[in-house]
């Protein structure tokens, strides 16, 4: 059936701020299906409060409203849309894209007769089947109607429904809450003496306050299906996905591998017999669908676990392990094409009606930031507690699990062989039996200790095939330390770089080597990486994609063209201090590259962004953003130079080596961003300039540290140099906090040096980002922060513009902006901090690079200022060339969101290190809007050290 004529205008409900349990892969879904519907000549609208994500940016859709995710504001929008002759009525509404937040806001709006009331269609999914998937009785009942497996399970909406239902089944129990997302208020049971806390977080984490009490089923296997239908009932199964990790951790922290390696054919068929029932069980919509199962490793029998009617966390990563874009797809059977009338989007010559096949291996490893909730518990469980992921694509799954570890973030060189690993077995153990953020590295350091492989499965249930791979490892390393660097066979070598081992690895493991004699003794054995492409059919067709990730083979897929090229340096992971900001900045970067003429390549590895779209950039490289294999693209591609200034400090880590090995940054040179980040340089820099700046001294160790502190006078502000998102500051009052906190920096960053300023207590805090050509520099925007300074920028409320600062104070503001932007000699974009008490500004620090406020201030003044900078850093134009209109009236507020509800033993203070996971945008008229006066009022509470 071709697709609905009646449908011209859709709106598209978006997820909000990103939090744990749902993060950016709502947003690159949203993108998708929203440039996917423009392809076929419908008018986009989409609503959603988050600023920092492209979602909400001009390029993907028609019409953007950055207002609250609620009914009322949907309402608002529907009835411009009817009064306004400039705007097409909206005929649809596709509310799958923005996960839980926007399903639950389009089954409201549903109740409230909002649909009905405006002549709007749901597409993409039937409210009832929202209903039929999240209330947990339904489905349960529905599962045993169809004759698919469910764990033994009683619903109870009170105590004493909990108590009789935990008496019938026994422990140990899972607590399933109704109408969340990412586990919130789920957790297991072990003992009858947890049950009462455990049932009372659950019943208040249901907004219907319902759980679903069930037996549990830990140590069994974890298995997801991305599923796809299409109106005429055609179903495909995308791709199958395999938890590393057994039942018992949420699959949002669990380690996964695509294609599933340990899964009999049998068994898959059958769960994709009974995936494609559930489906067709749920309701008669098109579009994609996420369905997670249980496998029982002694018998494989299978129960079900959940559906998803909509796309998911999951299907973001099956979207880029596979190079089929579900959301692009689901978006098209929403509006009424079927499969085999959609074309194939990457080899543009078969149809979508097709199922992907890979000969390539994916595994994906989330991150984690427990570092920054002090207090937290740290065992993984149901509820959610990473913050992001990271996806690598190898021949093998060992080679694959190497690369990811390698794009962490976490300083590991791979999974091991580092001098990074742990030698306490009691820690070990303990880690293998209680699963945090390591256990992965400590069954690697288990095995190097002589840890039976058996004891290991016991302990950790994980199945044998996956320690096996990790075992051959040690063997390896074992093997590799009989050789010096001259005398390694070739063949051997050849073996661990296939296993995946990096250059730094095998230098540390050899002793007494450095990583470049490594990887110029592989180059004179002529073992070199080559390039695959993802092509979603194995090469049965030809792909017009080019999609690539790299491997240890002869053959090499990527062949360079001779036209000018520019890398753009993605942001890798997800973390706190470094989020969905920088990919905006980062596409935005690509796009202006594609724009000036220059053939724009990506290189990232996080599955859950547009970045990595691979529609986005002229060329994608799907790799770590990790020394070597930044080195071997740039020697194959050869560009022109580098963008590291988009990227947060994942890129900007680079920008030394970079320099070193004599290839050209874009924008801003190393050594200028390098006074930026040496307090000492720049303080010189900000004296000669004659600016204010907080006395400050820096220290090696804790006796240094106390007698600085001393002479800048208590309170302090303590850093390392060279981190972001605040990572590791603190405030402190007296000798005895100081020492703990400077001891435990260099035990956590080992010759780093420590920074103490004198901290300005009761200061105002405000920031300014600059555009600088060379010549001319322009203010793309100044906010006030709301909690005073000491309060990390990330985790302030700020507005746009300043609200409450004099004149005098915006002037020199802006004088110092300037002043900096001209002395760093800065090509592009520079934020900076500054802290004002009586009227005086002082600078805290300044940053030549995209920041985290810069999309938000784009959003706010509805400028495209990351283009413009972009194209400034590429030379290809001058301020002067481009017409900058700001159209804000009254202010915008940044709102930042926190997700303490996943951690309710941390205390919701707030310092000098960032802990929000995301930020909403808010209009407001004048000072006088009630929820500005309430912010104002509650400015200081949450101020700790």
């Amino acid at each position: 059936m071709p697709k609905d004529t009646s449908i011209r205008s859709v709106l598209i409900i978006g997820s909000g701020p990103i939090i744990i349990g749902q993060a950016c892969e709502f947003d690159y879904s949203g993108s998708q299906a929203a440039l996917s519907l423009k392809e076929e000549g419908i008018t986009v609208s989409i609503i959603n409060s988050n600023p920092a994500t492209i979602m909400t940016d001009k390029v993907i859709a028609d019409h953007v409203y950055l207002r609250p995710l609620t009914v009322d504001s949907i309402e608002v929008i529907l009835q411009e849309h009817i009064d306004s002759a400039d705007l097409p009525r909206i005929d649809a509404v596709l509310p799958t894209m923005g996960g839980q937040t926007a399903l639950n806001l389009c089954k409201e709006a549903e109740e409230r007769g909002v649909w009905e009331k405006y002549g709007v269609k749901v597409v993409g999914v039937d409210v009832d089947a929202i209903e039929k998937t999240e209330n947990r009785e339904s489905f349960r009942q529905l599962m045993v109607d169809i004759g698919v497996g469910v764990a033994q399970s009683k619903i109870a909406n009170s105590f004493l429904e909990g108590k009789e239902a935990a008496q019938e089944i026994g422990y140990p129990l899972v607590i399933r809450p109704s109408y969340t997302l990412g586990g919130s208020g789920g957790g297991f049971v072990h003992r009858k003496e947890e049950f009462d806390a455990a049932l009372k977080r659950g019943l208040e984490a249901s907004p219907t306050h319902e759980v679903l009490v069930e037996k549990a089923v830990l140590g069994w296997k974890e298995y997801e299906l991305e599923l796809l239908r299409d109106s005429n009932d055609n179903v495909i199964i995308i791709c199958s996905i395999e938890n590393f990790d057994p039942m018992g951790i949420h699959t949002g922290d669990s380690i996964t591998v695509a294609p599933a390696m340990t899964l009999s054919d049998r068994c898959y068929q059958e769960m994709r017999n009974q995936a494609i029932k559930m489906m067709r069980a749920i309701g008669n919509f098109a579009g994609g669908c996420n369905v997670q199962f249980s496998v029982n490793p002694v018998d494989d029998e299978i129960i079900a676990i959940e559906i998803n009617p909509r796309v998911s966390r999951s299907s973001a990563l099956a979207s880029k392990a596979t190079g089929y874009p579900i959301a692009k797809i689901a978006a098209k059977l929403a509006i009424g094409y079927n499969l085999d009338e959609i074309e194939n989007q990457i080899t543009k010559t078969t149809s979508a009606y097709f199922e992907p096949t890979l000969d390539y291996v994916i595994v994906k490893v989330p991150r984690w930031n427990f570092d920054k909730f002090k207090g937290a518990n740290k065992e993984l469980g149901l509820q959610m507690k990473s913050v992001g992921e990271v996806m690598a694509i190898g021949r093998t799954f060992i080679e694959a699990l190497q690369k990811a570890c390698q794009s962490l973030e976490i300083n590991r060189a791979g999974l091991g062989a580092d001098g990074r690993q742990v030698r306490n077995i009691e820690e070990i153990m303990d880690g293998l039996e209680h699963a945090s953020w390591n256990r992965l590295f400590l069954i690697k350091d288990a095995m190097a200790m002589g840890v039976p492989l058996e004891s290991i499965r016991k302990v950790t249930k994980i199945d044998k095939w996956f320690l096996n791979q990790i075992q051959e490892l040690v063997a390896l390393e074992t093997e590799l330390k009989r050789y010096s660097l001259n005398n390694i066979p070739r063949d051997f070598f050849y073996t661990l770089k296939q296993k995946g081992f990096s250059d730094v690895q095998i230098s540390w493991l050899l002793g007494n080597v450095t990583e470049d004699e490594v990887y110029a003794r592989r180059k004179e054995l002529g073992i070199r990486r080559v390039y695959k492409m993802v092509d979603t059919c194995a090469a049965e067709f030809p792909a017009q994609t080019p999609y690539y990730y790299s491997t240890f083979e002869e053959e090499n897929e990527s062949v360079p063209t001779d036209r000018k090229k520019v890398i753009v340096l993605g942001s890798g992971p997800n973390r706190i201090g470094q989020g969905i900001e920088f990919d905006y900045s980062c596409v935005h970067g690509l796009l202006a590259a594609k724009e000036s003429g220059f053939e724009a390549i990506m290189v990232n590895c996080n599955p859950e962004t547009v970045s990595t779209d691979f529609n986005m950039a002229d060329k994608l490289y799907f790799e770590p953003v990790f020394w070597e294999h930044v080195r071997e693209i740039i020697e194959l591609e050869k560009p022109v130079g580098v963008i590291v200034q988009l990227g947060g400090q994942t890129a900007l880590k680079m920008a030394e080596k970079l320099t070193q090995n004599g290839i050209k940054i874009i924008g801003t040179s190393f050594e200028d961003m390098d006074i930026a980040e040496d307090r000492g340089r720049f303080s010189d820099l900000l004296k000669d300039l004659d600016i204010p700046y907080p006395k400050y001294g820096v220290a090696e160790n804790a006796e240094e540290a106390i007698l600085v502190a001393n002479e800048v006078g208590y309170p302090v502000l303590v850093r390392p140099s060279y981190v972001l998102g605040g990572q590791g500051m603190s405030i402190v009052i007296n000798d005895e906090d100081l020492e703990k906190a400077v001891v435990k920096l260099l035990g956590d960053l080992p010759g780093n040096r420590v920074l103490i300023d004198h901290f300005l207590d009761r200061a105002e805090e405000a920031e300014s980002d600059s555009i600088s050509d060379g010549d001319e520099v322009h203010i793309v925007g100044m906010m006030e922060h709301i909690e005073p300074a000491g309060i990390h920028s990330g985790d302030s409320f700020a507005v746009l513009p300043t609200f409450s600062l004099s004149e005098t104070v915006t002037k020199a503001m802006e004088e110092y902006s300037i002043k900096i932007a001209k002395a760093l000699n800065v090509r592009g974009l520079l934020n900076i901090q500054f802290a004002i008490k009586d009227e005086k500004v002082y600078v805290i620090e300044a940053n030549p690079r995209a920041s985290r406020t810069v999309p938000f201030i784009a959003k706010a003044y509805d400028v495209p200022y990351i283009n413009i900078a972009a194209k400034i850093m590429l030379g290809v134009a001058k301020l002067k060339d481009f017409t900058i209109e700001r159209k804000l009236q009254g202010y915008a507020i940044k709102e930042p969101v926190f997700s303490y509800e996943k951690f309710p033993e941390v205390t919701k203070e707030l310092g000098p290190e960032m802990k929000s996971t995301g930020e909403a945008i808010r209009f407001i008229k004048d000072l006088e809007d009630p929820y500005f006066r309430k912010l104002y009022k509650d400015k200081s509470m949450y101020l700790s050290k």
